[in-house]
């Protein structure tokens, strides 16, 4: 799983460089799934997208969060929903079987009826699974800016009840739930995904069912002690240049994680 944050930011010549890395150092062919957040339209292309094909990709995120142009410039998104489309509908023609597609309940300015729109927008793209994430403001600059603009809390739960419905008539399920600190009107993140698309690494994080290798600035790995019952973690710095110099410090944090447990064990 790469991402997130917006792997497709990089070059196409990066991210060629950057899987042809991974390839050297794991059995790709194996994994049973591949994600990578392709994430903001407007780093999306087709010579990248040829990458991630090259490399056996079979899952990708494209998020619109939200339909109209005008919640898009209000919240900073430099993508419009032309280019969402345009996106969508090229990693569609060049093979793409599962494609991902996030949106945002609650988000400033806007009402029920134009999550609706951009509910019955989206039915028509007809992504593979789709994630309605509810507004989460960390930032109490941000929550002073837009203060006036938020809706309310029941009609945030109006929004994801309509995201429920909606997922319901695409033939979707509900495959996972989380919560963050700060949601608007205390609501929830939902997963839904057509038969047989769930994405499981998802899946293994809500349930915590699978160790993690994570690698990159801020990263978290996570050794699972099932008998024991409990979860060690060893994080990664999150300033890429102190990432950068302090590399094999991170490299030993991973194999005290794995390897320095190994006998209590057994």
């Amino acid at each position: 799983y790469m991402g997130g944050g917006t792997p497709t930011t990089l070059t196409a010549e990066m991210l060629d460089r950057l899987c042809a890395s991974l390839a050297e150092e794991f059995d790709l062919g194996a994994l049973r799934e591949y994600t990578v957040e392709a994430g903001r339209p407007d780093t999306i292309d087709r010579e990248k997208l040829q990458t991630l094909l090259d490399f056996n990709v079979s899952r990708i995120s494209v998020n619109p969060q939200t339909k109209h142009d005008e919640t898009l410039q209000r919240i900073g998104r430099r993508h419009t929903t032309a280019q969402t489309e345009a996106a969508y509908r090229l990693a569609r023609q060049m093979g793409f079987g599962h494609i991902n597609m996030d949106l945002i309940a609650g988000l400033p300015g806007e009402n029920l009826q134009m999550f609706r729109d951009t509910l019955d927008w989206l039915r028509s793209l007809a992504p593979e699974s789709m994630t309605v994430h509810t507004l989460s403001i960390k930032r109490s600059s941000l929550l002073h800016l837009w203060q006036a603009q938020l809706p309310d809390g029941g009609m945030v739960a109006d929004m994801v009840r309509a995201g429920a419905d909606m997922a319901a008539q695409m033939g979707m399920q509900p495959y996972y739930l989380y919560r963050q600190k700060y949601m608007a009107g205390n609501q929830e993140n939902v997963g839904y995904a057509l038969p047989g698309h769930a994405c499981l690494y998802n899946v293994d994080m809500m349930e915590e069912t699978a160790n993690v290798i994570a690698l990159g600035a801020g990263a978290a790995s996570k050794r699972l002690f099932p008998q024991r019952g409990f979860i060690r973690r060893a994080f990664n710095v999150s300033d890429i240049r102190q990432y950068i110099d302090r590399v094999a410090e991170m490299c030993e944090r991973k194999e005290a994680l794995f390897l320095g447990q190994a006998k209590d064990e057994g």
